[in-house]
């Protein structure tokens, strides 16, 4: 019998399900709830923060003690990757020296189920002392902290999801959604674009889905390009040199003509085909991709195009003049498969 064989002998599986499944429902009634209760302060909160001072280098100060401070810290990570300058301060080190973190120009955002944590009154006081924008995140309007605030996010009555209902469990899941639903908020109100978003995710996956296509293709200058009538020795030579996998034929160095590639070569393969010209034996119309997309998108054009299995394209500007060249193997080694 194996150690987890031992560790449920005895214990119904179903009964584990049926608690997990009830857990949830209390947790998704709880959420549905919130739903609802989302009104006015929530936009006059959103509309505070976005008008922070941020080019003084204003940011929203998230507090919380206990579990609410576990969720604090996560909402603050989720703020800063949405582009809203964030910082945790621990309730408890701000009355030892830590206050000095919060200026005027800031904004506190204080979670609190209760709303009665004696921890929490120092920097109350200190945010009514300096006048210093309060927003109050608890499930208690009559809490000293609902009373005391600017703006208060009542979170409504909801069981706790735990069997003796009192471990924070719905509260403090409607606590990270209602905080999900301020850093979303927020990122809307200022308009991130994707390009915006990506300098807060630089690295992982998510940094590497949000390449742009400029980021990885060849730029004009080390493009293998000839004209429609150059022949096809000459075309070879260029290929060869620029070991990029093609040639690409255009009119004025810009307009796109058409690109001679391995698979053309091997189409038009004759004793003739060095005395032949480019335009003889180029494709027309080739696939083209404006440099403002991402890159994952010139990948997939390369990868899902039916009946064809594309190995580059061409990146042109606005207007579509040629602008660059983006293989398959380039995003293939960024990590965009």
């Amino acid at each position: 019998m194996t150690n987890v064989e031992k560790m449920t002998k005895g214990s119904s599986q179903s009964e584990n399900i049926a608690h997990g499944k009830k857990v949830l429902e209390i947790e998704i009634t709880g959420l549905n709830a919130l739903l609802g209760s989302i009104n006015e302060d929530f936009d006059r909160a959103v509309e505070s923060v976005h008008a922070m001072k941020q080019g003084k280098g204003a940011r929203l100060i998230v507090a919380g003690i206990g579990k609410s401070g576990h969720v604090a810290r996560k909402i603050v990570a989720t703020l800063a990757s949405t582009g809203t300058p964030s910082q945790f301060v621990h309730p408890g080190e701000a009355s030892h020296g830590d206050m000095g973190m919060i200026t005027e120009d800031d904004i506190v955002m204080m979670l609190s189920n209760s709303g009665e944590n004696a921890e929490l009154s120092d920097l109350i006081h200190y945010t009514r002392r300096f006048g210093i924008t309060l927003i109050a995140m608890t499930s208690n309007p009559q809490s000293t902290l609902a009373q005391h605030c600017d703006i208060p996010l009542i979170l409504p009555k909801a069981p706790e999801a735990c069997a003796n209902g009192m471990a924070p469990t719905t509260s403090t899941t409607m606590m990270m959604a209602l905080g999900d639903a301020v850093a979303v908020a927020l990122m809307h109100r200022m308009g991130l674009t994707k390009e915006e978003y990506k300098v807060f995710h630089p690295g992982g996956k998510l940094g590497q889905r949000l390449m742009k296509v400029t980021e990885l293709m060849h730029k004009y200058d080390d493009l293998p390009l000839a004209s429609a009538d150059t022949t096809m020795n000459e075309v070879l030579l260029t290929m060869t040199e620029k070991n990029l996998g093609c040639v690409i034929i255009t009119k004025n160095g810009t307009d796109i003509e058409g690109i001679i590639t391995d698979g053309d070569l091997k189409r038009h393969m004759a004793p003739d085909l060095l005395s032949r010209t480019a335009g003889e034996i180029m494709s027309s119309n080739p696939k083209t991709m404006e440099s403002s997309a991402l890159a994952v998108e010139a990948m997939n054009i390369m990868t899902k195009t039916p009946g064809k299995y594309l190995t580059s394209l061409l990146v042109t500007d606005e207007k579509g003049a040629l602008n660059g060249l983006i293989r398959l193997q380039d995003c293939l080694q960024a990590g965009l498969a």
